[in-house]
């Protein structure tokens, strides 16, 4: 299966945006068309289990992301990811290094994370209402964890209709269909040699600033930014702010390779 996805742009360097655990390819809606309005190829996808991309056979997310690139015909992309999708960007990069050029980490998860106690007792309370059939409650328990002080209305709305889909499809699915876990450890991540931006905002979940700590101490070339507005999810925040932080890493990211 191919997921599903749009394009934008015909610039001579490619972008990827993955979306996070809450979301779908919707959330890039702020940053989309601006990147490729910068010059850039633009690839938005939903991975497997989220928007149209239907849970539909057992899978590996950062293997589904590779065939994606491979059926695009792109050799190598610059990968954006948040939270979720932040952390496929870097099984990505270290089970298929040839596709991807940079990572741009927004408030991202990393592969084997071990969460607090407090994340932890977050997870059991919304397996909780999913096990006893309260969607809406479980939505809205996302909605209110995720997004910071300057998601707006229609974030909310969004990101309530992008999860309640999600559950939707993946609670319908067979386990045997659930994602494969690939072993990919802190000891893999530190031979990224890519360049990356580490995103992080103030109001985000401690376990997630802590991850940016150790990204940025970790990755070789990675940069770090804190937004001191941001929660989880700045793209959704504050759409044209992260627009052009992306765009203007990006342009340096090129600028190197090109010098």
């Amino acid at each position: 299966m191919t997921l599903s996805h749009d394009l934008a742009g015909a610039g001579p360097s490619t972008v990827l945006l993955l979306h996070s655990g809450v979301c779908d390819r919707r959330m890039w809606d702020g940053q989309f068309q601006a990147l490729a309005d910068a010059g850039h190829r633009v690839v938005r996808c939903d991975l497997r289990g989220f928007g149209d991309s239907p849970m539909d056979a057992p899978h590996t997310h950062a293997d589904d992301v590779r065939d994606l690139l491979d059926h695009l015909g792109v050799e190598r992309a610059a990968v954006v990811g948040a939270s979720f999708g932040g952390r496929i960007a870097l099984e990505l990069a270290v089970r298929h290094p040839g596709h991807v050029s940079a990572l741009a980490l927004l408030g991202s998860d990393v592969p084997g994370l071990t969460p607090s106690a407090e994340l932890e007792a977050w997870g059991e309370r919304e397996d909780e209402l999913l096990d006893a059939g309260d969607l809406d409650a479980a939505v809205e328990l996302n909605v209110d964890t995720w997004l910071g002080p300057e998601a707006g209305p229609e974030a909310r709305a969004l990101v309530r209709e992008m999860q309640r889909h999600a559950f939707e499809v993946q609670l319908a699915a067979p386990e045997e269909f659930d994602p494969a876990e690939p072993e990919v450890g802190a000891d893999d991540l530190a031979g990224i040699e890519v360049p990356a931006l580490v995103v992080t905002g103030a109001h985000d979940h401690p376990d997630f600033r802590a991850v940016a700590d150790d990204l940025t101490r970790v990755l070789p070339g990675a940069r770090r930014v804190d937004l001191d507005w941001a929660g989880h999810l700045p793209a959704l925040e504050r759409p044209d702010e992260t627009a052009r932080l992306l765009a203007t890493f990006l342009a340096e990211t090129m600028s190197h390779r090109a010098a």
